[in-house]
Protein backbone atom coordinates (compact mmCIF):
# COMPACT_ATOMS: atom_id res chain seq x y z
CA UNK A 1 0.00 0.00 0.00
CA UNK A 2 1.31 3.41 -0.86
CA UNK A 3 2.69 5.31 2.09
CA UNK A 4 3.03 8.63 0.29
CA UNK A 5 0.24 11.14 0.60
CA UNK A 6 -2.02 10.84 -2.41
CA UNK A 7 -3.06 13.90 -4.35
CA UNK A 8 -6.73 14.88 -4.55
CA UNK A 9 -6.44 15.58 -8.27
CA UNK A 10 -7.23 12.34 -10.13
CA UNK A 11 -4.42 11.05 -12.31
CA UNK A 12 -6.83 8.76 -14.17
CA UNK A 13 -10.55 9.28 -14.54
CA UNK A 14 -12.78 6.65 -16.15
CA UNK A 15 -16.25 7.84 -17.16
CA UNK A 16 -19.06 5.52 -18.27
CA UNK A 17 -16.63 3.08 -19.88
CA UNK A 18 -18.13 0.34 -22.04
CA UNK A 19 -16.38 -2.45 -23.91
CA UNK A 20 -18.67 -4.66 -26.00
CA UNK A 21 -17.50 -7.44 -28.31
CA UNK A 22 -19.76 -8.55 -31.15
CA UNK A 23 -20.12 -12.34 -31.09
CA UNK A 24 -21.25 -14.19 -34.19
CA UNK A 25 -24.64 -15.81 -33.57
CA UNK A 26 -25.04 -17.33 -37.07
CA UNK A 27 -27.10 -16.27 -40.09
CA UNK A 28 -25.21 -12.95 -40.30
CA UNK A 29 -26.36 -12.01 -36.79
CA UNK A 30 -24.18 -10.90 -33.93
CA UNK A 31 -24.95 -10.29 -30.28
CA UNK A 32 -22.95 -7.98 -27.99
CA UNK A 33 -20.90 -9.49 -25.19
CA UNK A 34 -20.88 -6.72 -22.58
CA UNK A 35 -17.46 -7.34 -21.03
CA UNK A 36 -17.38 -3.88 -19.39
CA UNK A 37 -20.73 -2.17 -19.01
CA UNK A 38 -20.78 1.48 -17.94
CA UNK A 39 -18.17 1.74 -15.17
CA UNK A 40 -16.83 4.99 -13.68
CA UNK A 41 -14.07 5.65 -11.14
CA UNK A 42 -11.00 7.80 -10.48
CA UNK A 43 -7.46 6.94 -9.40
CA UNK A 44 -5.52 9.61 -7.53
CA UNK A 45 -1.83 10.18 -8.11
CA UNK A 46 0.33 7.91 -5.94
CA UNK A 47 -2.61 5.63 -5.12
CA UNK A 48 -3.21 1.92 -5.68
CA UNK A 49 -6.76 1.01 -6.68
CA UNK A 50 -7.47 -2.71 -6.38
CA UNK A 51 -9.97 -4.17 -8.87
CA UNK A 52 -11.46 -7.51 -7.78
CA UNK A 53 -14.12 -9.98 -8.85
CA UNK A 54 -14.59 -13.53 -10.09
CA UNK A 55 -12.98 -14.74 -13.32
CA UNK A 56 -14.87 -13.42 -16.33
CA UNK A 57 -16.24 -10.31 -14.59
CA UNK A 58 -14.40 -7.94 -16.95
CA UNK A 59 -11.43 -6.84 -14.78
CA UNK A 60 -8.72 -7.52 -17.35
CA UNK A 61 -10.81 -6.09 -20.19
CA UNK A 62 -11.31 -2.91 -18.15
CA UNK A 63 -7.55 -2.55 -17.61
CA UNK A 64 -6.74 -3.12 -21.28
CA UNK A 65 -9.46 -0.74 -22.45
CA UNK A 66 -8.17 2.02 -20.15
CA UNK A 67 -4.79 1.70 -21.90
CA UNK A 68 -6.53 1.65 -25.30
CA UNK A 69 -5.26 -1.85 -26.08
CA UNK A 70 -8.94 -2.28 -26.95
CA UNK A 71 -10.78 0.64 -28.48
CA UNK A 72 -13.55 1.62 -26.01
CA UNK A 73 -17.11 1.02 -27.26
CA UNK A 74 -18.20 4.10 -25.31
CA UNK A 75 -17.06 6.32 -22.47
CA UNK A 76 -13.99 8.38 -21.71
CA UNK A 77 -10.55 7.84 -20.24
CA UNK A 78 -9.10 11.08 -18.87
CA UNK A 79 -5.40 11.43 -17.94
CA UNK A 80 -4.33 14.48 -15.93
CA UNK A 81 -7.53 16.27 -16.92
CA UNK A 82 -7.21 15.55 -20.65
CA UNK A 83 -9.48 13.12 -22.51
CA UNK A 84 -7.58 10.45 -24.49
CA UNK A 85 -9.20 10.44 -27.94
CA UNK A 86 -6.90 10.83 -30.93
CA UNK A 87 -4.08 8.56 -32.10
CA UNK A 88 -1.60 11.22 -30.93
CA UNK A 89 -3.26 11.32 -27.46
CA UNK A 90 -2.97 7.54 -27.22
CA UNK A 91 0.70 7.58 -28.27
CA UNK A 92 1.53 10.23 -25.64
CA UNK A 93 -0.53 8.40 -22.99
CA UNK A 94 1.35 5.14 -23.62
CA UNK A 95 4.59 6.88 -22.72
CA UNK A 96 3.15 7.45 -19.26
CA UNK A 97 0.89 4.40 -18.83
CA UNK A 98 2.07 0.79 -19.13
CA UNK A 99 0.98 -2.73 -18.20
CA UNK A 100 2.36 -5.73 -16.34
CA UNK A 101 0.72 -8.84 -17.78
CA UNK A 102 -0.58 -11.83 -15.87
CA UNK A 103 1.48 -14.64 -17.35
CA UNK A 104 5.26 -14.10 -17.40
CA UNK A 105 5.61 -17.24 -19.54
CA UNK A 106 3.58 -15.98 -22.51
CA UNK A 107 4.13 -12.20 -22.27
CA UNK A 108 7.89 -12.36 -22.95
CA UNK A 109 9.28 -13.12 -26.42
CA UNK A 110 11.35 -16.35 -26.16
CA UNK A 111 13.59 -15.24 -29.07
CA UNK A 112 14.72 -12.04 -27.38
CA UNK A 113 17.33 -11.58 -24.67
CA UNK A 114 16.30 -9.96 -21.40
CA UNK A 115 18.16 -6.78 -22.43
CA UNK A 116 16.18 -6.57 -25.67
CA UNK A 117 12.85 -7.30 -23.94
CA UNK A 118 13.42 -4.50 -21.42
CA UNK A 119 14.87 -2.20 -24.07
CA UNK A 120 12.02 -2.63 -26.56
CA UNK A 121 9.91 0.29 -25.17
CA UNK A 122 13.03 2.47 -25.32
CA UNK A 123 13.42 1.52 -28.99
CA UNK A 124 9.76 2.12 -29.83
CA UNK A 125 9.67 5.58 -28.22
CA UNK A 126 13.26 6.56 -29.24
CA UNK A 127 14.26 7.24 -25.64
CA UNK A 128 18.07 7.16 -25.94
CA UNK A 129 20.78 8.94 -27.92
CA UNK A 130 23.43 6.23 -27.98
CA UNK A 131 23.79 2.47 -27.52
CA UNK A 132 25.68 3.09 -24.29
CA UNK A 133 22.82 5.20 -22.91
CA UNK A 134 20.38 2.42 -23.86
CA UNK A 135 22.49 -0.23 -22.11
CA UNK A 136 22.94 1.91 -18.99
CA UNK A 137 19.17 2.46 -18.79
CA UNK A 138 18.47 -1.28 -19.17
CA UNK A 139 20.94 -2.19 -16.41
CA UNK A 140 19.44 0.48 -14.14
CA UNK A 141 15.96 -0.95 -14.71
CA UNK A 142 17.21 -4.48 -13.98
CA UNK A 143 18.73 -3.24 -10.73
CA UNK A 144 15.39 -1.65 -9.76
CA UNK A 145 13.67 -5.05 -9.93
CA UNK A 146 16.44 -7.11 -8.33
CA UNK A 147 18.07 -8.63 -11.43
CA UNK A 148 21.84 -8.78 -11.98
CA UNK A 149 23.66 -7.33 -14.98
CA UNK A 150 24.80 -10.83 -16.05
CA UNK A 151 21.12 -11.72 -16.61
CA UNK A 152 20.95 -9.24 -19.52
CA UNK A 153 22.26 -11.63 -22.17
CA UNK A 154 20.02 -14.54 -21.12
CA UNK A 155 16.67 -15.61 -22.56
CA UNK A 156 13.34 -15.70 -20.70
CA UNK A 157 13.15 -19.53 -20.59
CA UNK A 158 16.31 -19.60 -18.46
CA UNK A 159 14.52 -17.87 -15.58
CA UNK A 160 12.05 -18.89 -12.88
CA UNK A 161 8.49 -17.53 -12.93
CA UNK A 162 9.29 -14.87 -10.33
CA UNK A 163 12.36 -13.70 -12.26
CA UNK A 164 10.37 -13.57 -15.52
CA UNK A 165 7.77 -11.39 -13.87
CA UNK A 166 10.57 -9.09 -12.69
CA UNK A 167 11.67 -8.81 -16.34
CA UNK A 168 8.08 -7.88 -17.27
CA UNK A 169 7.99 -5.26 -14.50
CA UNK A 170 11.34 -3.80 -15.64
CA UNK A 171 9.93 -3.55 -19.19
CA UNK A 172 6.87 -1.69 -17.88
CA UNK A 173 9.15 0.80 -16.08
CA UNK A 174 11.29 1.51 -19.15
CA UNK A 175 9.32 4.57 -20.33
CA UNK A 176 9.38 6.10 -16.82
CA UNK A 177 5.58 5.81 -16.44
CA UNK A 178 3.24 7.49 -13.96
CA UNK A 179 0.58 4.78 -14.16
CA UNK A 180 0.80 0.99 -14.38
CA UNK A 181 -2.04 -1.48 -14.90
CA UNK A 182 -1.02 -4.65 -13.04
CA UNK A 183 -3.11 -7.49 -14.48
CA UNK A 184 -3.04 -10.30 -11.89
CA UNK A 185 0.76 -9.98 -11.81
CA UNK A 186 1.31 -12.61 -9.09
CA UNK A 187 -1.45 -15.16 -9.79
CA UNK A 188 0.87 -17.40 -11.87
CA UNK A 189 3.59 -17.39 -9.17
CA UNK A 190 4.24 -19.59 -6.13
CA UNK A 191 2.90 -18.16 -2.87
CA UNK A 192 6.43 -17.71 -1.49
CA UNK A 193 7.39 -15.63 -4.56
CA UNK A 194 4.13 -13.64 -4.53
CA UNK A 195 5.07 -11.81 -1.32
CA UNK A 196 8.47 -10.79 -2.76
CA UNK A 197 6.89 -9.38 -5.92
CA UNK A 198 4.14 -7.55 -4.00
CA UNK A 199 6.75 -5.98 -1.70
CA UNK A 200 8.72 -4.92 -4.78
CA UNK A 201 5.62 -3.19 -6.20
CA UNK A 202 5.33 -1.31 -2.88
CA UNK A 203 8.99 -0.27 -2.92
CA UNK A 204 8.86 0.86 -6.56
CA UNK A 205 5.76 2.93 -5.79
CA UNK A 206 7.49 4.69 -2.88
CA UNK A 207 10.71 5.24 -4.83
CA UNK A 208 9.23 6.28 -8.20
CA UNK A 209 5.86 7.82 -7.24
CA UNK A 210 3.89 5.27 -9.26
CA UNK A 211 0.11 4.93 -9.45
CA UNK A 212 -1.36 1.43 -9.87
CA UNK A 213 -4.57 -0.19 -11.02
CA UNK A 214 -4.02 -3.58 -9.42
CA UNK A 215 -6.28 -6.28 -10.89
CA UNK A 216 -6.59 -9.54 -8.92
CA UNK A 217 -9.00 -12.19 -7.72
CA UNK A 218 -6.98 -12.96 -4.57
CA UNK A 219 -8.44 -10.66 -1.94
CA UNK A 220 -5.55 -11.13 0.49
CA UNK A 221 -3.09 -9.81 -2.11
CA UNK A 222 -5.36 -6.87 -2.94
CA UNK A 223 -5.82 -5.99 0.70
CA UNK A 224 -2.07 -5.80 1.25
CA UNK A 225 -1.30 -3.44 -1.61
CA UNK A 226 -4.46 -1.34 -2.20
CA UNK A 227 -5.54 2.03 -0.82
CA UNK A 228 -9.05 1.60 -2.22
CA UNK A 229 -10.84 -1.41 -3.71
CA UNK A 230 -13.41 -1.61 -6.51
CA UNK A 231 -15.54 -4.75 -6.80
CA UNK A 232 -16.80 -5.85 -10.24
CA UNK A 233 -19.51 -8.33 -11.13
CA UNK A 234 -20.53 -9.29 -14.67
CA UNK A 235 -19.04 -6.19 -16.30
CA UNK A 236 -20.39 -3.69 -13.78
CA UNK A 237 -18.99 -2.07 -10.68
CA UNK A 238 -20.96 -2.94 -7.53
CA UNK A 239 -18.88 -1.34 -4.74
CA UNK A 240 -15.97 1.08 -4.33
CA UNK A 241 -14.48 2.08 -0.98
CA UNK A 242 -11.31 2.32 1.10
CA UNK A 243 -9.63 -1.07 1.44
CA UNK A 244 -10.17 -1.23 5.21
CA UNK A 245 -13.87 -0.39 4.86
CA UNK A 246 -14.45 -3.11 2.25
CA UNK A 247 -12.83 -5.73 4.48
CA UNK A 248 -14.31 -4.66 7.78
CA UNK A 249 -17.81 -3.72 6.60
CA UNK A 250 -18.72 -4.69 3.04
CA UNK A 251 -22.09 -3.22 2.03
CA UNK A 252 -22.97 -4.93 -1.26
CA UNK A 253 -24.20 -8.55 -1.00
CA UNK A 254 -21.60 -9.69 -3.54
CA UNK A 255 -18.78 -7.96 -1.61
CA UNK A 256 -20.03 -9.65 1.57
CA UNK A 257 -19.81 -13.06 -0.12
CA UNK A 258 -16.30 -12.40 -1.46
CA UNK A 259 -14.99 -11.21 1.91
CA UNK A 260 -16.58 -14.15 3.75
CA UNK A 261 -14.54 -16.53 1.55
CA UNK A 262 -11.17 -14.96 2.47
CA UNK A 263 -9.20 -17.46 4.62
CA UNK A 264 -8.44 -16.29 8.17
CA UNK A 265 -5.26 -17.62 9.87
CA UNK A 266 -6.81 -17.64 13.38
CA UNK A 267 -8.91 -20.86 13.79
CA UNK A 268 -11.23 -19.30 16.42
CA UNK A 269 -12.00 -16.30 14.21
CA UNK A 270 -12.39 -18.58 11.19
CA UNK A 271 -14.96 -20.75 12.99
CA UNK A 272 -16.90 -17.68 14.12
CA UNK A 273 -17.04 -16.29 10.58
CA UNK A 274 -19.94 -17.50 8.51
CA UNK A 275 -19.12 -18.10 4.87
CA UNK A 276 -21.79 -16.82 2.49
CA UNK A 277 -22.23 -19.46 -0.20
CA UNK A 278 -23.61 -18.08 -3.44
CA UNK A 279 -26.08 -20.29 -5.26
CA UNK A 280 -25.75 -21.01 -8.96
CA UNK A 281 -23.10 -20.15 -11.50
CA UNK A 282 -22.10 -16.67 -12.64
CA UNK A 283 -24.38 -15.88 -15.63
CA UNK A 284 -22.96 -15.46 -19.11
CA UNK A 285 -22.31 -11.84 -20.13
CA UNK A 286 -23.91 -12.82 -23.47
CA UNK A 287 -27.19 -13.37 -21.66
CA UNK A 288 -26.97 -11.14 -18.60
CA UNK A 289 -29.95 -10.99 -16.24
CA UNK A 290 -32.31 -8.02 -16.37
CA UNK A 291 -32.08 -5.36 -13.67
CA UNK A 292 -29.29 -5.90 -11.16
CA UNK A 293 -26.86 -8.43 -12.68
CA UNK A 294 -26.37 -10.07 -9.26
CA UNK A 295 -30.04 -10.70 -8.44
CA UNK A 296 -30.02 -14.32 -9.68
CA UNK A 297 -27.50 -15.27 -6.95
CA UNK A 298 -28.31 -12.70 -4.27
CA UNK A 299 -29.77 -13.86 -0.93
CA UNK A 300 -31.46 -10.45 -0.50
CA UNK A 301 -33.05 -10.19 -3.97
CA UNK A 302 -36.61 -8.85 -4.35
CA UNK A 303 -38.79 -8.48 -7.50
CA UNK A 304 -37.61 -4.89 -8.07
CA UNK A 305 -34.00 -6.14 -8.30
CA UNK A 306 -34.92 -7.97 -11.52
CA UNK A 307 -36.84 -4.98 -12.88
CA UNK A 308 -34.37 -2.11 -12.71
CA UNK A 309 -30.62 -1.57 -12.58
CA UNK A 310 -29.54 -0.02 -9.26
CA UNK A 311 -27.65 3.26 -9.52
CA UNK A 312 -23.96 3.21 -8.58
CA UNK A 313 -24.15 5.98 -6.01
CA UNK A 314 -22.29 7.45 -3.07
CA UNK A 315 -23.86 6.12 0.14
CA UNK A 316 -21.16 7.44 2.49
CA UNK A 317 -18.28 9.85 1.89
CA UNK A 318 -16.02 8.22 -0.71
CA UNK A 319 -18.05 5.01 -0.72
CA UNK A 320 -20.13 3.91 -3.71
CA UNK A 321 -22.54 0.98 -3.93
CA UNK A 322 -24.93 -0.29 -6.62
CA UNK A 323 -27.75 -1.99 -4.68
CA UNK A 324 -31.46 -1.20 -4.21
CA UNK A 325 -31.39 -2.49 -0.62
CA UNK A 326 -28.09 -1.13 0.76
CA UNK A 327 -29.68 0.63 3.75
CA UNK A 328 -32.08 -2.22 4.61
CA UNK A 329 -29.52 -5.02 4.63
CA UNK A 330 -26.84 -3.02 6.47
CA UNK A 331 -28.93 -1.33 9.15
Amino acid sequence: MSTNKTSEQPLIEVRNLKQYFNINAGFFKSIPLKAVDDISFTIREGETLGLVGESGCGKTTAGRTILHLYKPTAGEIIYRGKSIKTAKDIEEFRKKATMVFQDPYSSLDPRMTVADIIGEPLDVHHMYKSEQERRDKILELMEHVGLNSEHAARYAHEFSGGQRQRVGIARSLAVDPDFIVCDEPVSALDVSIQAQVINMFDELQSKMGLTYLFIAHDLLVVRHISDRIAVMYLGRMVELADAADIYERPLHPYSKALISAVPVPDPKVARANKRIALSGEIPSPLNAPSGCPFHTRCPYAQPRCAESMPEFKEVEKGRFVACHRTEEINS
